[in-house]
């Protein structure tokens, strides 16, 4: 069966569905068209009256959805989002309360893409400019001296669904093409047209730069005064991502400079930004304010999509883009939610402890973990490694899919017990190595990292950590300790563990260390931990508290 669809049997009575916010006619026809269902249309601010009796309920971004309204709502089985974003519901709840929550990724996957490439010509022909001042009443037509597109390269950072999109629309006007996105393999791009290449290449050789990545600790601010210095004079930067992706006083300084030749911005780290901010006095920068999925054809794909994908859950049980778990009940998934909880966490654990592109990923279920569930655990586990290259999150339903889609092969094993316990090791290989994380879940439901490598250490996998590796010599732990507590980085945990059984008596062991720390380590203090005597390897871990 596809991962990415469920089904289960339901009777077709009277249902009801409440619409909270406006939708495209054609998606109320979709619902309207169902014998004997009512539909009942609403809005944000009144939707709340309709809850007791409603089955179904479509919203979008206006309407939210909060764990009281959901007690509200003891007939609920489905919450439909027109759109991606899933903010505005608390998906928690409404897993505890047995409902399906699902969403519609990919709907505006083009207008987004259509809108990077009308700023791009914008930046190139400086057409905002240029309209302003002829209305205006002028004719500076030596003032505005535009460049081509063509021949010029184009560095997509992030190639998932909108930046193929890109590509495929850059490709017609004689641009050539790289991008960085560790979860792509060379070869698919390259079938795309597209050359894979490293995150410096990309950023000494690209023209324009335009940006297609999700939101994380390791993103944030990848744009900032170290980045722009390695970037190409005159470069010119596109982002309908995430605004806080760019630093956006760094990005004002290298405007100034000239590093940096126009930029057209779609998303702000606030918004909207401030009116005064410095950054949009700025002749060069080209502004609009998040309308990069905004289009009457995405609006009505959207609409007409979840429409149907409620309508199918109703009537047959088919399950379709959903975001938490719909083939099982919320008494089941209180059984099993630690083992996907410590999936997840050990996955993403693994993902960033991993250097180099990954190829394959092998989990290996010891004990009981999993035994009833290993497809919800592998797919927790995908969802946790991917998670931290993806504009769009993966899930329980998706993941796998994705994973396939970006060239990852995927192997299972079981074991008996593993050291005694009931266990989940995840084995990341990739282009520069192999990588290994073993959980478990203790008594108390907590899930606990017990071996990186082959190598004893045991924490909790939560929060800020440190992860690094050193020869096991005496001092390196103070020395550690001492220069965290110089940076007034508190420690929370230290955690040790070093190789058992090394090659040879006269070569010494490898140790490990996971310090969790009650804050984000600043890249400058991980740069120092590198220049420490016999510390070969230190990397920042962030996982949810």
């Amino acid at each position: 069966m596809n991962p990415g669809i469920t089904k289960t049997p339901f009777r077709k009575p009277a249902l009801n569905i409440l619409i909270a916010d406006a939708v495209a006619p054609t998606a109320l026809e979709v619902l309207c068209a169902e014998p004997g269902w009512n539909v009942t249309a609403s809005n944000p601010k009144e939707f709340h009256a309709h809850l007791p009796d409603a089955h179904a309920l479509l919203i979008r971004s206006g309407a939210r959805v909060t764990a009281e309204m959901l007690q509200r709502a003891p007939k609920l089985r489905v919450i439909g989002r027109a759109g991606v974003g899933i903010d505005n519901v608390d998906v928690d709840a409404a897993t505890a309360a047995g409902v399906l929550v699902m969403n519609t990724p990919g709907g505006n996957a083009i207008s987004v893409a259509e809108h990077t490439l009308a700023l791009m010509l914008a930046s190139a022909r400086s057409i905002p400019a240029a309209s302003d001042s002829t209305k205006s009443g002028k004719w500076e037509k030596k003032k505005f001296l535009g460049t081509e597109l063509n021949g010029k390269t184009l560095g997509i950072i992030g190639l998932g669904n909108i930046g193929l999109l890109v590509a495929r629309r850059a490709r017609p006007f004689g641009m050539r093409l790289l991008a960085h996105d560790p979860f792509i393999s060379a070869d698919l791009a390259r079938d795309r047209g597209v050359e894979m290449v490293s995150l410096d290449e990309l950023y000494a050789q690209s023209d324009y730069i335009s940006l297609h990545l999700s939101l994380n600790e390791k993103t944030r601010n990848l744009f900032n005064q170290e980045t722009f210095a390695k970037l190409k004079d005159g470069v010119r930067i596109i982002n309908c991502a995430r605004g806080e992706l760019i630093d956006a006083e760094a990005l004002q300084r290298a405007m100034t400079s000239g590093k940096v030749a126009a930029a057209a911005l779609d998303v702000f780290p606030q918004e909207p930004p401030p009116p005064d901010s410095p950054l949009l006095s700025e002749a060069n920068v080209i502004a609009t304010p998040h309308i990069g999925g905004s289009t009457e054809e995405a609006q009505e794909t959207v609409g007409i999509r979840i429409a149907e994908q409620v309508r199918d859950y109703l009537r047959s049980g088919v399950v379709l883009n959903a975001v938490n778990m719909p083939s099982i009940n919320a008494e089941q998934y209180e059984r099993i939610r630690p083992d996907l909880d410590l999936a997840e966490r050990l996955g993403s654990f693994a993902a960033q402890i991993a250097s180099g592109r990954p190829g394959h990923i092998t989990l290996i279920y010891s004990g009981n973990l999993g035994k009833t569930s290993s497809g919800l655990v592998r797919n927790a586990a995908l969802a946790g490694i991917l998670k931290h290259h993806l504009s769009q999150p993966p899930n329980l339903i998706n993941a796998n899919r994705i994973a396939e889609k970006r060239g990852l092969s995927i192997s299972e094993s079981r074991h008996g017990r593993s050291y005694g316990s009931d266990s989940l090791t995840i084995v990341v290989q990739t282009d520069e190595g192999r990588h290994t994380a073993e959980g478990t879940v203790f008594a108390d439901g907590s899930p606990r990292l017990i071996r990186v490598d082959g190598i004893y250490v045991e924490t909790r996998l939560t929060g800020h950590m440190i992860f690094t590796k050193n020869i096991d010599v005496p001092g390196v732990i103070g020395r550690m300790g001492t220069l965290l507590g110089e940076n007034e980085i508190n420690i929370a945990d230290f955690s040790l563990g070093r190789e058992e059984n090394h090659r040879s008596a006269d070569q010494r062991a490898i140790a490990v260390a996971v310090v969790r720390i009650d804050e984000l380590l600043p890249n400058t203090v991980l740069q120092k931990l590198l220049r420490l005597e016999a510390v070969r390897y230190a990397q920042t871990i962030e996982l949810p508290e």
